[in-house]
């Protein structure tokens, strides 16, 4: 008697088969290959729609913070967390830190992650005082490893970025980058 395969999928996940399981996870690796890079370059294409009282919209922002990353001679790895250091603000302007972080935590470095995640505390040496927070965040984060790249992204890269005029690279240009570093998730 021929044994009978099983379904493709299944209801619930307690009712999943070795062989299914196998092959969520190959079409997973597929997703990561091919699918995850373009939704990245979809989602930073929509900062496009936000300005949020800025001289410039939240796309030019990060195209003007990733160019200034690239032409510092920043790893690629540093370039694509430059341009999706704000990715989260299409969600949630007062997370949009950590929402960031998270999307990339899969495929940078931990000191990248805790960079992109703590951004904001950085920033806020600049205009914190107008909001009534402290503007010194930046010191509870002085022993770590992370401390001298955040102070880069933010002060060299991110916080210079808001010239409308400023010639930036592409959204385009940045893809071999974007596709390199979203390619290859590592295991949580």
């Amino acid at each position: 008697m021929a044994t009978q395969a099983a379904p493709r999928s299944f209801t619930r996940m307690q009712d999943g088969q070795p062989e299914q399981w196998m092959e969520i996870a190959k079409e997973h690796q597929a997703h990561y290959k091919t699918s995850a890079p373009m939704r990245i370059m979809e989602h930073l294409r929509d900062l496009g729609e936000l300005t949020l009282g800025f001289a410039c919209d939240q796309l030019h922002h990060s195209l003007m913070t990733a160019t200034l990353a690239r032409r510092d001679n920043a790893s690629d790895e540093e370039v694509v967390a430059a341009l999706c250091h704000d990715i989260g603000k299409t969600m949630s302007v007062p997370n949009h830190g950590a929402i960031a972080a998270e999307i990339l935590k899969p495929y940078v470095s931990d000191d990248l992650f805790n960079v992109i995640k703590y951004h904001q505390d950085f920033q806020g040496a600049y205009y914190y005082d107008y909001l009534g927070r402290s503007t010194t965040m930046r010191e509870d984060h002085k022993d770590t490893s992370w401390y001298d790249l955040a102070c880069k992204l933010v002060d060299e890269w991110d916080a210079p970025a808001f010239d409308p005029d400023f010639q930036v690279d592409s959204l385009e240009s940045f893809e071999p980058e974007v596709v390199r570093v979203f390619t290859e998730p590592k295991m949580m």
